[in-house]
């Protein structure tokens, strides 16, 4: 992975005009470059992380190799974000992604805060734009979960600041990233390893797609017909593998998609705001669920992937989940290695001016 990152970098900075966001905030020392540890770029080609298409093979190998070091080295960047301050606004719940956001933050020196929005959609009060343009004057960057991706597609549009992808209705790229650095940590490089989804075709289930097109590794879906990935995702998901040479296979037959497999990885069949769809749901995914015997049919060595939180005894049973195949608990630790590394390269790192803060 080094000698891609590295070429990446070079070709990054010598070659490409990167459209950044200029924030309100500090702006007299706007486009200063702290010194960056080894292989970590000076300046980031990503605005903003909406969707996984944003990173590219370039950005994803760059978040994953830099959660790699931050994970090793955490007292390295106890400072690097210093003075910095992060809003997020959930419309859903959340234990894991709200706390390791919070406690990445402030492993990096910055400040966390987070507006409860599960009452009401983010732009019921007040139209988005005006939110964004509010935000951007108070805060160096925003994290949204929210039940739309267009309102984490509107307010990039509209904020000055950085925005991420916290979760939506058609992505979640954090988890799929942290979920790579996981089969990274097991398996090494990923170009030969296959990973199985078996469930349903959501949000969880696209962004994998994209990760894996971006470092060229293989992926297999299973889904219930009528329940299967959305065809844009799947198509530019395709269109990366054509760069990378990642394999892409949808089927329907889960035991077709886990035989020889080194991953399997499943997720909630009814996600949140699926509610009525529950009972029709329960009733054909079935088939799907992770057991010992779906388990068997992987390769020896294979591990047990989900996002969490686990619906036991329906996508996934007991003895699985809690097998010492299961890496779900490292899944959850590596959500906050991964987006700690989202946030420095999104806010650019290192220390700032000891001037004035503008949060002061």
């Amino acid at each position: 992975m080094s000698q891609s990152i590295a070429t990446v970098y070079k070709s990054q900075s010598a070659g490409t005009q990167v459209q950044k966001k200029e924030s309100k905030l500090n702006t007299h020392m706007q486009g200063r470059v702290a010194a960056a540890p080894e292989r970590v770029p000076q300046v980031f080609w990503c605005p903003d992380l909406v969707s996984t298409r944003d990173l590219g093979p370039a950005g994803v190998d760059a978040v994953l190799h830099l959660a790699g070091v931050m994970k090793a080295r955490p007292a390295d960047f106890r400072r690097a974000l210093t003075g910095r301050q992060m809003v997020m606004f959930f419309e859903k719940p959340s234990l894991r992604t709200r706390l390791t956001f919070e406690a990445g933050m402030v492993s990096l020196g910055g400040t966390a805060m987070f507006v409860d929005q599960t009452h009401e959609r983010l732009d019921a009060r007040e139209k988005l734009s005006d939110v964004a343009h509010n935000l951007e004057r108070w805060v160096d960057l925003i994290v949204l979960r929210t039940f739309s991706q267009q309102t984490i597609e509107g307010m990039a549009q509209y904020a000055s600041v950085p925005v991420i992808n916290a979760l939506s209705d058609l992505e979640h790229p954090c988890q799929a990233l942290a979920d790579y650095l996981t089969l990274l940590e097991r398996f090494g490089d990923m170009k030969d390893r296959c990973l199985a989804y078996v469930g349903d075709g959501n949000n969880v289930a696209h962004s994998l797609l994209l990760t894996c097109a971006c470092l060229g590794s293989r992926i297999r879906v299973a889904t219930p017909a009528g329940y299967a990935p959305d065809p844009q995702i799947v198509a530019c998901a395709r269109e990366i593998a054509e760069e990378t040479g990642a394999e892409i296979q949808l089927l329907t037959d889960p035991h077709r998609a886990v035989a020889g497999a080194d991953a399997i990885y499943t997720d909630a069949w009814t996600s949140m705001g699926q509610e009525r769809e529950e009972d029709e749901r329960t009733r054909i995914f079935p088939p799907y669920q992770v057991n010992a015997e779906l388990m068997a049919e992987a390769a020896p060595h294979a591990v047990f992937m989900h996002c969490l939180p686990a619906h036991r005894g329906l996508e996934v049973t007991d003895d699985v989940i809690d097998s010492p195949q299961s890496v779900v608990f490292e899944q959850a630790e590596n959500r906050l290695h991964a987006q700690k590394a989202i946030l420095y390269l999104l806010l650019g790192g290192g220390d700032r001016l000891p001037a004035r803060s503008a949060h002061a």
